[in-house]
């Protein structure tokens, strides 16, 4: 119920004033039945974004973060995200990524649109990077077709790290939906898996329009991060005055 509140009365008219969103494809989202919506990832606002502009009700896989922060404003945090219709999940260890290919599962079998993005985190840059399989496996599971999404402008609004958006013109593009049923059976397959990611992120970056990069986010961000960190060891700064 609090969903359609937030969609329909306190965010989504909000998020429509400061942002004033152009939608493309629209029609290419399934009226019914179970389907995945596949983005990417670049913004805080992308949650929030696409479930105002859709007609049907979408369920997000979100970090566990966002529902275990401490005191008061973690606890109304975590009951913003669920009523928001955010699903947490733990994206450490090695079971995490059959903990959230379980609970998109549970949502497609509800016959309902669940909401994923295949990078895993948000571009920290700008560019689209590759994607975990975990969507194929899901899309073959459950068969159901995947819908390609790109958020453009988002990024530029609110990139991480900035916490109030700044007015910046959004697109939300979506694109002819996959089928995937002619790998039916064949989700152990990590060949077949790597194929169908690929596809979903190359019409993802076909209707993006951004750079790619052929190597996980998190990665990156990782390898990044030791960089500057190994920098800082070298020259370390000094002190002002």
């Amino acid at each position: 119920m609090f969903y359609y509140v937030l969609k329909y009365v306190l965010l989504g008219p909000l998020l429509r004033l400061v942002f004033r969103p152009r939608i493309e494809g629209l029609d290419n989202v399934p009226p019914e039945g179970a389907a995945i919506i596949a983005g990417n990832h670049l913004s805080f606002s992308d949650h929030f974004l696409m479930p105002a502009v859709l007609k049907r009700r979408i369920t997000f896989l979100a970090k566990a973060e966002y529902f275990t922060g401490p005191g008061v404003k973690g606890r109304l945090t975590a009951a913003f995200f669920r009523s928001a219709g955010q699903i947490p999940v733990d994206r450490s260890g090695k079971e995490a990524g059959q903990a959230a290919i379980r609970e998109g599962l549970g949502v497609l079998a509800k016959d309902e649109l669940l909401g994923i993005y295949p990078e895993g985190t948000r571009s920290h840059d700008g560019r689209l990077y590759k994607g975990k399989v975990g969507v194929a496996v899901m899309a073959l599971r459950a068969g159901v077709p995947v819908v390609p999404c790109a958020m453009i402008g988002t990024f530029e609004a609110q990139p991480p790290g900035k916490v109030v958006p700044t007015l910046h013109p959004v697109v939300i593009r979506f694109g002819r939906a996959l089928d995937f049923s002619r790998y039916a059976g064949m989700e152990n397959e990590k060949a077949v898996l790597r194929a169908i990611t690929d596809e979903i992120m190359y019409e993802i970056l076909s209707l993006s329009g951004q750079e790619y990069v052929d190597q996980y986010a998190a990665v990156v961000k990782a390898e990044e991060a030791a960089a500057r960190s190994a920098r800082e060891r070298r020259f370390p700064r000094m002190p002002l005055g």
